[in-house]
Protein backbone atom coordinates (compact mmCIF):
# COMPACT_ATOMS: atom_id res chain seq x y z
CA UNK A 1 0.00 0.00 0.00
CA UNK A 2 1.06 3.46 -0.75
CA UNK A 3 1.63 5.77 2.17
CA UNK A 4 -0.53 8.90 1.85
CA UNK A 5 2.18 11.01 3.35
CA UNK A 6 4.44 10.00 0.52
CA UNK A 7 2.01 11.41 -2.06
CA UNK A 8 2.77 14.84 -3.46
CA UNK A 9 0.72 17.84 -2.02
CA UNK A 10 -1.97 19.66 -4.11
CA UNK A 11 -0.76 22.81 -5.74
CA UNK A 12 -2.28 26.18 -4.32
CA UNK A 13 -5.47 27.43 -5.95
CA UNK A 14 -4.71 30.28 -8.34
CA UNK A 15 -6.37 31.88 -11.39
CA UNK A 16 -9.63 33.75 -12.28
CA UNK A 17 -12.03 31.57 -10.32
CA UNK A 18 -10.47 32.44 -6.96
CA UNK A 19 -10.69 36.26 -7.70
CA UNK A 20 -14.38 36.14 -8.57
CA UNK A 21 -15.24 34.44 -5.29
CA UNK A 22 -13.75 37.32 -3.29
CA UNK A 23 -15.00 40.18 -5.60
CA UNK A 24 -18.80 39.54 -5.25
CA UNK A 25 -18.94 39.85 -1.43
CA UNK A 26 -16.82 42.99 -1.57
CA UNK A 27 -19.22 44.67 -4.02
CA UNK A 28 -22.22 43.74 -1.89
CA UNK A 29 -20.58 45.14 1.21
CA UNK A 30 -19.70 48.34 -0.61
CA UNK A 31 -23.28 48.78 -1.87
CA UNK A 32 -24.67 48.19 1.61
CA UNK A 33 -22.32 50.77 3.05
CA UNK A 34 -23.27 53.25 0.32
CA UNK A 35 -27.01 52.73 0.99
CA UNK A 36 -26.51 53.19 4.71
CA UNK A 37 -24.42 56.30 4.14
CA UNK A 38 -27.04 57.80 1.75
CA UNK A 39 -29.85 57.02 4.21
CA UNK A 40 -27.92 58.69 7.00
CA UNK A 41 -27.28 61.77 4.86
CA UNK A 42 -30.98 61.99 3.90
CA UNK A 43 -31.93 61.70 7.58
CA UNK A 44 -29.55 64.48 8.51
CA UNK A 45 -30.94 66.64 5.69
CA UNK A 46 -34.60 66.12 6.71
CA UNK A 47 -33.83 66.55 10.39
CA UNK A 48 -32.14 69.89 9.70
CA UNK A 49 -35.40 71.22 8.17
CA UNK A 50 -37.66 70.32 11.11
CA UNK A 51 -38.41 73.36 13.25
CA UNK A 52 -38.13 72.76 16.96
CA UNK A 53 -39.83 76.05 17.76
CA UNK A 54 -43.56 75.89 18.72
CA UNK A 55 -45.97 77.55 16.29
CA UNK A 56 -47.63 79.45 19.15
CA UNK A 57 -44.30 81.10 19.92
CA UNK A 58 -43.84 82.28 16.31
CA UNK A 59 -45.09 85.86 15.70
CA UNK A 60 -47.75 86.00 12.99
CA UNK A 61 -47.14 88.35 10.10
CA UNK A 62 -49.94 90.90 9.67
CA UNK A 63 -50.51 94.08 7.68
CA UNK A 64 -51.22 97.26 9.58
CA UNK A 65 -52.19 100.85 8.94
CA UNK A 66 -51.93 103.88 11.16
CA UNK A 67 -55.18 105.38 12.47
CA UNK A 68 -55.80 108.98 11.43
CA UNK A 69 -57.03 111.88 13.49
CA UNK A 70 -59.83 113.88 11.92
CA UNK A 71 -63.43 114.93 12.34
CA UNK A 72 -66.76 113.51 11.28
CA UNK A 73 -69.97 115.30 10.43
CA UNK A 74 -72.91 112.95 10.45
CA UNK A 75 -75.03 112.96 7.29
CA UNK A 76 -78.45 111.35 7.17
CA UNK A 77 -79.57 110.26 3.71
CA UNK A 78 -83.15 109.62 2.71
CA UNK A 79 -84.93 108.52 -0.44
CA UNK A 80 -87.61 110.97 -1.59
CA UNK A 81 -90.09 111.41 -4.43
CA UNK A 82 -90.29 114.49 -6.64
CA UNK A 83 -93.91 115.54 -6.98
CA UNK A 84 -95.48 118.47 -8.86
CA UNK A 85 -96.84 121.45 -7.00
CA UNK A 86 -100.36 120.42 -8.06
CA UNK A 87 -101.68 117.54 -10.13
CA UNK A 88 -105.15 116.89 -11.51
CA UNK A 89 -106.50 113.78 -13.20
CA UNK A 90 -109.15 115.08 -15.54
CA UNK A 91 -112.19 112.88 -16.20
CA UNK A 92 -115.98 112.77 -15.91
CA UNK A 93 -117.50 113.04 -12.45
CA UNK A 94 -121.23 112.75 -13.18
CA UNK A 95 -121.84 110.99 -16.49
CA UNK A 96 -120.84 107.76 -18.18
CA UNK A 97 -120.21 108.09 -21.89
CA UNK A 98 -117.91 107.14 -24.72
CA UNK A 99 -114.88 109.30 -25.35
CA UNK A 100 -115.48 111.30 -28.50
CA UNK A 101 -112.06 112.97 -28.85
CA UNK A 102 -108.88 113.63 -26.87
CA UNK A 103 -107.08 116.80 -27.95
CA UNK A 104 -103.76 116.53 -26.05
CA UNK A 105 -100.74 114.28 -25.79
CA UNK A 106 -98.25 113.84 -22.90
CA UNK A 107 -95.93 116.82 -22.65
CA UNK A 108 -98.31 119.29 -24.28
CA UNK A 109 -98.62 122.62 -22.44
CA UNK A 110 -102.17 123.65 -21.55
CA UNK A 111 -103.82 126.79 -20.21
CA UNK A 112 -106.54 126.99 -17.62
CA UNK A 113 -109.93 126.31 -19.24
CA UNK A 114 -108.43 124.76 -22.36
CA UNK A 115 -110.47 121.80 -23.68
CA UNK A 116 -108.65 118.52 -23.14
CA UNK A 117 -111.29 115.99 -24.23
CA UNK A 118 -114.94 115.67 -25.17
CA UNK A 119 -117.43 112.90 -24.43
CA UNK A 120 -120.35 111.74 -26.57
CA UNK A 121 -123.16 113.08 -24.36
CA UNK A 122 -126.08 113.37 -26.78
CA UNK A 123 -128.30 111.51 -24.35
CA UNK A 124 -127.46 113.92 -21.52
CA UNK A 125 -128.10 116.91 -23.80
CA UNK A 126 -131.53 115.66 -24.84
CA UNK A 127 -132.44 114.85 -21.25
CA UNK A 128 -131.42 118.36 -20.26
CA UNK A 129 -133.74 119.81 -22.90
CA UNK A 130 -136.62 117.69 -21.60
CA UNK A 131 -136.04 118.82 -18.03
CA UNK A 132 -135.90 122.45 -19.18
CA UNK A 133 -139.26 122.09 -20.89
CA UNK A 134 -140.76 120.49 -17.78
CA UNK A 135 -139.37 123.28 -15.67
CA UNK A 136 -141.03 125.92 -17.87
CA UNK A 137 -144.35 124.10 -17.62
CA UNK A 138 -144.12 123.89 -13.84
CA UNK A 139 -143.25 127.55 -13.66
CA UNK A 140 -146.30 128.49 -15.75
CA UNK A 141 -148.60 126.42 -13.52
CA UNK A 142 -147.02 127.93 -10.44
CA UNK A 143 -147.67 131.46 -11.69
CA UNK A 144 -151.29 130.62 -12.44
CA UNK A 145 -151.84 129.06 -9.00
CA UNK A 146 -150.07 131.96 -7.31
CA UNK A 147 -152.31 134.50 -9.05
CA UNK A 148 -155.43 132.49 -8.15
CA UNK A 149 -154.32 132.29 -4.53
CA UNK A 150 -153.79 136.05 -4.49
CA UNK A 151 -157.33 136.69 -5.84
CA UNK A 152 -158.85 134.29 -3.31
CA UNK A 153 -157.03 136.14 -0.60
CA UNK A 154 -158.63 139.40 -1.73
CA UNK A 155 -162.09 137.77 -1.70
CA UNK A 156 -161.46 136.50 1.79
CA UNK A 157 -161.23 140.06 3.06
CA UNK A 158 -164.72 140.83 1.71
CA UNK A 159 -166.18 137.62 3.10
CA UNK A 160 -166.90 136.12 -0.30
CA UNK A 161 -164.85 132.91 0.31
CA UNK A 162 -164.28 130.78 3.35
CA UNK A 163 -160.92 130.79 5.17
CA UNK A 164 -160.55 127.08 4.41
CA UNK A 165 -160.76 127.70 0.67
CA UNK A 166 -158.18 130.48 0.94
CA UNK A 167 -155.82 128.21 2.88
CA UNK A 168 -156.19 125.45 0.28
CA UNK A 169 -155.26 127.85 -2.51
CA UNK A 170 -152.26 129.14 -0.54
CA UNK A 171 -151.10 125.57 0.12
CA UNK A 172 -151.50 124.67 -3.56
CA UNK A 173 -149.46 127.75 -4.53
CA UNK A 174 -146.70 126.74 -2.07
CA UNK A 175 -146.73 123.19 -3.43
CA UNK A 176 -146.29 124.44 -6.98
CA UNK A 177 -143.44 126.66 -5.86
CA UNK A 178 -141.68 123.69 -4.25
CA UNK A 179 -142.24 121.67 -7.42
CA UNK A 180 -140.74 124.54 -9.40
CA UNK A 181 -137.67 124.63 -7.15
CA UNK A 182 -137.21 120.87 -7.60
CA UNK A 183 -137.54 121.23 -11.35
CA UNK A 184 -134.93 123.97 -11.36
CA UNK A 185 -132.57 121.77 -9.30
CA UNK A 186 -132.97 118.89 -11.77
CA UNK A 187 -132.30 121.33 -14.61
CA UNK A 188 -129.13 122.57 -12.88
CA UNK A 189 -127.93 118.99 -12.38
CA UNK A 190 -128.66 118.20 -16.01
CA UNK A 191 -126.70 121.27 -17.05
CA UNK A 192 -123.76 120.08 -14.92
CA UNK A 193 -123.89 116.69 -16.64
CA UNK A 194 -123.81 118.38 -20.03
CA UNK A 195 -120.89 120.54 -18.93
CA UNK A 196 -119.15 117.41 -17.59
CA UNK A 197 -118.99 116.13 -21.15
CA UNK A 198 -116.43 118.82 -22.02
CA UNK A 199 -113.24 118.28 -19.98
CA UNK A 200 -111.04 121.34 -19.43
CA UNK A 201 -107.66 122.00 -17.84
CA UNK A 202 -108.13 123.21 -14.24
CA UNK A 203 -104.88 125.26 -14.23
CA UNK A 204 -101.87 126.17 -16.34
CA UNK A 205 -99.51 123.24 -16.71
CA UNK A 206 -98.52 120.28 -18.85
CA UNK A 207 -100.14 117.02 -19.76
CA UNK A 208 -98.43 114.34 -17.72
CA UNK A 209 -100.19 111.24 -19.06
CA UNK A 210 -103.01 110.17 -21.35
CA UNK A 211 -105.07 107.22 -20.15
CA UNK A 212 -107.85 106.94 -22.77
CA UNK A 213 -108.26 107.29 -26.50
CA UNK A 214 -111.42 108.00 -28.54
CA UNK A 215 -113.83 105.09 -28.37
CA UNK A 216 -113.09 104.20 -24.77
CA UNK A 217 -115.92 104.20 -22.27
CA UNK A 218 -115.44 106.60 -19.38
CA UNK A 219 -117.25 106.29 -16.09
CA UNK A 220 -117.40 108.70 -13.15
CA UNK A 221 -114.06 108.66 -11.34
CA UNK A 222 -112.06 107.43 -14.34
CA UNK A 223 -109.50 109.86 -15.75
CA UNK A 224 -108.64 110.55 -19.35
CA UNK A 225 -105.55 112.77 -18.97
CA UNK A 226 -103.51 114.19 -16.11
CA UNK A 227 -102.24 117.77 -15.83
CA UNK A 228 -99.23 118.72 -13.68
CA UNK A 229 -97.77 122.07 -12.68
CA UNK A 230 -93.96 121.87 -12.53
CA UNK A 231 -93.19 125.53 -11.96
CA UNK A 232 -92.49 124.57 -8.35
CA UNK A 233 -91.66 121.02 -7.31
CA UNK A 234 -92.26 119.34 -3.98
CA UNK A 235 -89.67 116.81 -2.80
CA UNK A 236 -91.54 114.66 -0.29
CA UNK A 237 -89.93 112.20 2.12
CA UNK A 238 -90.71 110.36 5.34
CA UNK A 239 -88.04 110.27 8.07
CA UNK A 240 -87.90 108.20 11.26
CA UNK A 241 -89.38 109.83 14.32
CA UNK A 242 -85.93 109.95 15.91
CA UNK A 243 -84.86 112.46 13.21
CA UNK A 244 -87.68 114.89 13.96
CA UNK A 245 -85.34 117.60 15.28
CA UNK A 246 -82.85 117.29 12.42
CA UNK A 247 -85.42 118.17 9.70
CA UNK A 248 -86.84 121.35 11.18
CA UNK A 249 -88.15 123.92 8.65
CA UNK A 250 -85.25 125.93 7.25
CA UNK A 251 -82.66 123.13 7.61
CA UNK A 252 -80.23 123.10 4.63
CA UNK A 253 -80.35 119.93 2.53
CA UNK A 254 -78.64 118.71 -0.64
CA UNK A 255 -80.78 117.00 -3.26
CA UNK A 256 -79.41 114.54 -5.80
CA UNK A 257 -81.81 114.02 -8.70
CA UNK A 258 -81.27 110.44 -9.87
CA UNK A 259 -83.02 110.98 -13.20
CA UNK A 260 -80.63 113.74 -14.33
CA UNK A 261 -77.73 113.47 -11.88
CA UNK A 262 -78.14 117.13 -10.91
CA UNK A 263 -77.42 118.38 -7.39
CA UNK A 264 -79.64 121.05 -5.87
CA UNK A 265 -79.19 122.96 -2.61
CA UNK A 266 -82.45 123.67 -0.83
CA UNK A 267 -84.05 124.01 2.59
CA UNK A 268 -86.79 122.12 4.37
CA UNK A 269 -90.05 123.95 3.62
CA UNK A 270 -92.48 122.20 5.96
CA UNK A 271 -92.60 119.36 8.44
CA UNK A 272 -95.65 117.51 9.68
CA UNK A 273 -96.36 117.99 13.39
CA UNK A 274 -97.59 114.39 13.73
CA UNK A 275 -96.14 111.02 12.86
CA UNK A 276 -97.90 108.41 10.77
CA UNK A 277 -99.77 106.05 13.10
CA UNK A 278 -98.67 102.86 11.32
CA UNK A 279 -95.08 103.64 10.25
CA UNK A 280 -94.12 106.17 12.97
CA UNK A 281 -92.48 108.40 10.36
CA UNK A 282 -92.57 112.16 9.92
CA UNK A 283 -93.67 113.67 6.59
CA UNK A 284 -91.30 116.36 5.26
CA UNK A 285 -91.51 118.51 2.11
CA UNK A 286 -88.85 120.56 0.32
CA UNK A 287 -89.95 123.12 -2.27
CA UNK A 288 -87.71 123.47 -5.32
CA UNK A 289 -88.47 126.28 -7.82
CA UNK A 290 -88.13 125.03 -11.39
CA UNK A 291 -89.34 127.77 -13.75
CA UNK A 292 -87.55 126.10 -16.65
CA UNK A 293 -89.38 122.82 -15.99
CA UNK A 294 -86.20 120.78 -16.32
CA UNK A 295 -86.81 118.13 -13.65
CA UNK A 296 -89.24 115.24 -14.23
CA UNK A 297 -91.85 114.57 -11.58
CA UNK A 298 -92.63 111.31 -9.79
CA UNK A 299 -88.94 110.40 -9.98
CA UNK A 300 -86.49 109.62 -7.18
CA UNK A 301 -84.23 112.01 -5.31
CA UNK A 302 -81.69 111.43 -2.56
CA UNK A 303 -81.87 113.94 0.28
CA UNK A 304 -78.75 114.49 2.42
CA UNK A 305 -79.13 116.28 5.74
CA UNK A 306 -75.88 117.14 7.55
CA UNK A 307 -75.52 117.52 11.29
CA UNK A 308 -75.09 120.98 12.73
CA UNK A 309 -71.35 120.58 13.45
CA UNK A 310 -68.50 118.12 13.06
CA UNK A 311 -67.16 116.08 16.00
CA UNK A 312 -63.60 114.76 16.62
CA UNK A 313 -63.06 111.25 15.32
CA UNK A 314 -60.41 108.69 14.42
CA UNK A 315 -60.48 107.29 10.91
CA UNK A 316 -59.43 103.78 9.87
CA UNK A 317 -60.01 101.79 6.67
CA UNK A 318 -63.34 100.01 6.63
CA UNK A 319 -61.78 96.50 6.16
CA UNK A 320 -59.82 96.99 9.41
CA UNK A 321 -62.91 96.57 11.61
CA UNK A 322 -65.79 94.22 12.16
CA UNK A 323 -68.91 96.36 12.59
CA UNK A 324 -71.97 95.14 14.46
CA UNK A 325 -74.61 97.79 14.93
CA UNK A 326 -72.97 100.89 16.38
CA UNK A 327 -69.87 99.02 17.66
CA UNK A 328 -66.68 98.09 15.81
CA UNK A 329 -64.15 95.42 16.81
CA UNK A 330 -60.56 96.49 16.00
CA UNK A 331 -57.21 94.69 16.49
CA UNK A 332 -54.48 97.13 17.58
CA UNK A 333 -50.78 96.19 17.58
CA UNK A 334 -49.07 97.38 20.79
CA UNK A 335 -45.34 96.56 21.09
CA UNK A 336 -45.65 93.48 18.91
CA UNK A 337 -48.74 92.16 20.71
CA UNK A 338 -52.25 92.10 19.22
CA UNK A 339 -54.94 93.70 21.38
CA UNK A 340 -58.60 93.37 20.39
CA UNK A 341 -60.78 96.32 21.44
CA UNK A 342 -64.27 97.65 20.75
CA UNK A 343 -65.06 101.27 19.87
CA UNK A 344 -68.23 103.21 19.16
CA UNK A 345 -68.89 103.91 15.48
CA UNK A 346 -69.62 107.50 14.52
CA UNK A 347 -70.16 106.86 10.82
CA UNK A 348 -68.66 105.82 7.51
CA UNK A 349 -67.74 107.85 4.45
CA UNK A 350 -66.08 106.75 1.20
CA UNK A 351 -64.47 103.60 2.62
CA UNK A 352 -63.27 105.20 5.86
CA UNK A 353 -64.78 104.18 9.19
CA UNK A 354 -64.87 106.94 11.81
CA UNK A 355 -64.65 105.81 15.44
CA UNK A 356 -64.76 107.60 18.75
CA UNK A 357 -61.44 109.35 19.52
CA UNK A 358 -60.65 106.92 22.36
CA UNK A 359 -58.71 105.10 19.65
CA UNK A 360 -55.56 107.22 19.63
CA UNK A 361 -54.36 108.63 16.34
CA UNK A 362 -51.29 106.82 15.05
CA UNK A 363 -52.28 103.48 16.55
CA UNK A 364 -51.44 100.51 14.34
CA UNK A 365 -54.60 98.62 13.40
CA UNK A 366 -54.49 95.28 11.63
CA UNK A 367 -56.00 95.29 8.16
CA UNK A 368 -54.95 91.82 6.88
CA UNK A 369 -54.45 88.73 9.02
CA UNK A 370 -57.14 89.49 11.62
CA UNK A 371 -58.91 86.18 11.03
CA UNK A 372 -58.17 83.80 13.91
CA UNK A 373 -55.89 86.27 15.63
CA UNK A 374 -56.15 85.88 19.41
CA UNK A 375 -56.00 88.67 21.95
CA UNK A 376 -52.45 88.88 23.30
CA UNK A 377 -50.89 86.97 20.39
CA UNK A 378 -47.45 88.12 19.18
CA UNK A 379 -47.42 89.52 15.67
CA UNK A 380 -44.96 90.92 13.20
CA UNK A 381 -46.35 94.08 11.66
CA UNK A 382 -45.52 95.13 8.15
CA UNK A 383 -44.51 98.79 7.71
CA UNK A 384 -47.74 100.81 8.10
CA UNK A 385 -49.03 103.23 5.49
CA UNK A 386 -48.29 106.86 6.34
CA UNK A 387 -51.13 108.57 8.22
CA UNK A 388 -52.62 111.78 6.87
CA UNK A 389 -51.66 114.75 8.99
CA UNK A 390 -54.96 116.62 8.85
CA UNK A 391 -57.71 114.94 6.83
CA UNK A 392 -60.68 117.00 5.75
CA UNK A 393 -63.81 116.65 7.84
CA UNK A 394 -65.89 113.77 6.60
CA UNK A 395 -69.60 113.58 6.13
CA UNK A 396 -70.38 116.72 4.09
CA UNK A 397 -73.50 116.23 2.01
Amino acid sequence: MTDPASLPADPPATGPGRGRRFAVPAVLVALAVAVLLASFLLYLRSASRVSTVALAATPRAVSTVAARAGSYRQVSRYIATIEPWVEARVGPQLVSAYVDEVLVRPGAPVKRGQVIARLDCRNAAEESKAIAAQSRAVEARHQAVAHEAARVGELLGGGFVSPNEAEQKAAESASKEAELQGSRARLARSALEVDDCVLRAPFDGEVGARAMDPGAFARPGAWIASVVDRSTLRVVLDVPESDFASVAPGTPVKLTILATGASVDARVSRRSPAADRSTRTIHVEVDVPDPGRRLPVFTTAEVAVAAAQAVPATGIPLPAATVRGRKASVVVVDRGVARRSTYAVLGEDQGTLYLEPTLAAGSLVVTEGRSGLQDGEHVTANPPAPAASSPAPAGHP
